[in-house]
């Protein structure tokens, strides 16, 4: 049986152990699986909730932690923080591992692609929703299309039922959340690459099944930009109509900077008071309800002919499972790109998800998420 490595033991870690210990789609053997996290508590929650996962306690932002941890791994996910993502990422490598890694971090992982290739590690990066799926996508869309003019992405990940004041909840790190209210953005247009202000640009889309979402322009684009060359391209977070307003009062007033303040002569951050107060008011309560959505659209020309094709997905939290919709669309791309490392079916490098569909294989992790119940459907115009 090989063995799979998890790195990181909260929501999408645990997603992501759960599928590997089930047997893949169409047959064939589950994976040994181990666990790896630095709380306890929550390992031994997770081993008493998951007959036969191994678990491990380790630190794993010491490079020779994770080195030991995954000493056996055939093949190895990281469920890491941002902060913690580069340097896991950098000793999965060094050890000539298959990794397939969500974890947003704010170095370039292509930068490690000769290490991995010298290594011989097949390194899958940004493999989750979005970035993931939708970097997928619009590979996809660049093998169908003869010329591609545009890319549109539409993300969001909200709580079922809307609750003011914030109208929102993190599915993810509330740490990464405001690093995306914060960090500049880049888009292309018009062919070149260009910074905008985070929560700029916003406009207001209609969601069967959701309703009216406010979109604004977030720093999502990552390896896009450097992989796929078009005219126009731009990602957008969505989130409930109301909450970016208060964001951007928020970060203008400057709660969410990380510069000391004095108050009272004693010296301050910002950002640390704020997150103490705001993040435990933004945290799921057990069996709340979540949702993911997803519209990616692509335009340009098939046969000389102008055409668009939009992606689209609705996924909701899970209460057969207790999993919420952002673990689950976030782990499942990982776990079924790792079945493919483990298979072998991969290069070595450091690859970014819309190199897989632009080799053609989107409608492969597009039918295992079908399997797991994560439906994206595409309408060809």
């Amino acid at each position: 049986m090989k063995q799979a490595v998890v790195l990181g033991g909260g929501m999408v870690g645990a997603t992501m152990a759960e599928d590997l210990l089930q047997p893949p789609e169409g047959g064939g053997e589950a994976f040994a699986v181990t666990i790896v996290d630095r709380d306890a508590a929550r390992l031994a929650a997770l081993a008493s909730k998951n007959p036969g996962l191994a678990t491990r306690q380790a630190d794993l932002s010491d490079a020779a932690q994770i080195k030991a941890a995954i000493a056996e791994a055939d093949v190895v996910c990281g469920a890491l923080s941002s902060t913690l993502g580069f340097n896991a990422l950098r000793a999965v490598v060094e050890e000539g591992k298959a990794y397939a890694d969500i974890s947003f971090m704010t170095q370039d992982p292509l930068d490690l692609d000769a290490l991995a290739r010298e290594r011989g590690a097949s390194a899958v990066v940004d493999c989750g929703v979005a970035p993931g799926t939708s970097n997928l996508l619009c590979g996809a869309a660049l093998a169908r299309f003869d010329a591609l003019e545009r890319l549109t992405i539409y993300v969001g990940g909200l709580p079922r039922i809307r609750t003011l004041p914030y109208e929102y909840k993190a599915g993810f790190a509330p740490s990464d959340v405001i690093e995306e209210y914060t960090r500049p953005v880049y888009v292309v247009e018009g062919g070149v690459v260009i910074c905008k202000e985070a929560l700029s640009e916003p406009e207001l889309l209609d969601f069967e099944g959701v309703g009216t979402l406010e979109a604004f322009l977030t720093d999502g684009l990552r390896s896009l930009i450097k992989t796929i060359k078009i005219p126009h391209l731009c990602e957008k977070t969505m989130r409930y109509p109301g909450h970016r307003a208060l964001m951007k009062a928020f970060r203008d007033t400057g709660l969410f900077s990380p510069e000391p303040i004095s108050v009272r002569g004693q010296e301050v951050i910002p950002l640390e008071v704020t997150s103490a107060l705001l993040f435990p008011k933004w945290t799921f309560e057990e069996g709340e309800e979540d949702l993911v959505t997803m519209r990616v659209i692509a335009e340009g020309t098939i046969g000389g002919k102008s055409a668009r094709t939009t992606w689209s997905m609705l996924d909701r939290y899970d209460p057969a499972t207790g999993r919420t919709s952002m673990s689950r669309t976030t782990a499942f791309p990982a776990t079924i790109v790792a079945r493919l490392l483990a298979a072998g079916q991969l290069e070595p490098g450091v690859i970014a998800p819309e190199q897989l569909g632009i080799a053609g294989r989107a409608e492969e992790i597009l039918s295992g998420l079908r399997a797991r119940g994560v439906d994206y459907t595409r309408v060809d115009e």
